[in-house]
């Protein structure tokens, strides 16, 4: 069932995984596609559901009538509910799931946790027995079952309309990966040479915050105003966010002992990834590079 005529619904969704360069990839195809308004993610399909898809389409209202309407929502690549509501509501959606070096991207989002309020004070190793005792969207485990989810969403929306892209290229040829994806997306080329944001990190997650309780009321006030679309007031405080969510300690390397047994246990997906997109991802098992 196609929506109504006056509701603009997005085109493409790239559903992550979360901490995979997609705050980058968001700001790099501003103008070149219509993205919602105020935001860069609605999470609509996951929390923000009972809000109703009129509350969802008031976001690409102003999008340009010539241009694809994209969202980047990293929360929905691990969520079921996510995939079903969207294939309800957007049949014809296109995915792209951006993935990363797992053990990069764990650490990744152990820091963002902590950084947003999510975990207190807490170790990674004291953070990862947390998420062993339960399962679900958001958890640091289920998100890295890569081949999985990718698998499930090619189920739900076919091969055809499912591409997959790895940091690994956008590290060594950012231009290159760019062009996977305007290419999927349908749009022409965009010179990184010519756009503002460059190939550099974007949006890194380096200090914990000086206080969790501070960082978790900002964290849910944030959310309140954005569940309003009160998004100038969210953009507003940025100077407040990030007094909130750092001026902690500055969050160290990821120690090599505990790096070489995610490794190994995440090996058995890495290597159904490999089977999945037939790629090499040596890098990402045992004895690869080591985690930022």
């Amino acid at each position: 069932m196609n929506p109504p005529a006056h509701r603009r619904l997005p085109d493409v969704i790239a559903v992550g995984a979360p901490r995979t360069a997609t705050t980058w990839l968001d700001r790099v195809l501003v103008g070149h596609v219509g993205l919602p308004e105020g935001t860069k993610e609605t999470q609509f399909f996951s929390w923000n559901y009972e809000l109703g898809l009129d509350w969802y389409a008031a976001h690409f209202r102003t999008c340009p009538p010539d241009l694809p309407v994209v969202e980047i929502a990293t929360v929905y690549f691990d969520s079921p509910a996510a995939r079903v509501r969207i294939k309800h509501d957007i049949p014809r959606c296109r995915i792209i799931c951006t993935l990363r070096d797992p053990v990069r991207r764990l650490y990744s989002h152990y820091r963002q946790l902590r950084r947003e309020g999510f975990l207190g004070n807490v170790t990674l190793e004291k953070a990862l027995e947390s998420h062993r005792n339960w399962d679900g969207p958001g958890n640091m485990f289920s998100v890295n079952r890569y081949a999985e989810n990718v698998r499930a969403w090619r189920e739900q929306f076919g091969d055809d309309r499912v591409v997959v892209v790895l940091n690994d290229d956008l590290e060594e040829n950012p231009q290159r990966y760019l062009d996977q994806i305007t290419h999927f997306i349908g749009i022409p080329q965009i010179d990184l040479a010519k756009s503002p944001v460059g190939s550099g990190k974007i949006n890194e997650m380096n200090e914990a915050p000086k206080s969790y309780k501070l960082a978790r009321r900002a964290r849910e006030f944030r959310e309140w105003l954005r569940q309003r679309r009160f998004y100038f007031l969210s953009e507003k405080c940025e100077v407040a966010w990030n007094y909130c969510f750092g001026r902690g300690e500055p969050f160290p390397p990821l120690d090599p002992e505990m790096e070489a047994s995610l490794r190994e246990e995440f090996r058995p997906e890495v290597e159904a990834l490999e089977t999945l997109l037939q790629r090499d991802l040596t890098r990402w098992k045992p004895g690869g590079r080591a985690a930022a």
